[in-house]
């Protein structure tokens, strides 16, 4: 799946646009997706995605960065054997079609507005 355009609250994947967060699996896209709490990414929030084993998780924490990955969230990640790459929206977007365009098994988690 590839990511055609992202801006503040809006994200376009294979022609499709979604105005909610959302999770791009290999082969589907889930949204809206929601956080238990709200701005804070929790392990929890990411149940399903490690029934996929991908090699790389991509996490957008919003246009400004508001949304906060834990350090615990991260260990978590770290102990399955996965690389996590945290940025901006903006960046993860970027880094997430390089990583499609590299052929790795990838899964993006982004918060699309603040």
């Amino acid at each position: 799946m590839r990511i055609d355009n992202y801006r503040f609250g809006s994200i376009q994947i294979e022609g499709d646009v979604y105005q909610k967060d959302v999770i791009i699996f290999p082969d589907e896209v889930y949204s809206p997706w929601w956080r238990r709490i709200g701005h804070n990414l929790e392990i929890d929030d990411l149940a399903g995605i490690f029934e996929y084993e991908p090699e790389l998780i991509i996490i957008g924490t919003g246009a400004y960065g508001v949304m906060e990955v834990p350090q615990s969230t991260i260990d978590v990640i770290k102990e399955k054997d996965i690389e996590v790459k945290i940025f901006k929206t903006k960046e993860a977007v970027n880094e997430y079609n390089e990583a499609i365009k590299e052929g790795r098994n990838v899964i993006a988690c982004l918060h699309l507005t603040c």
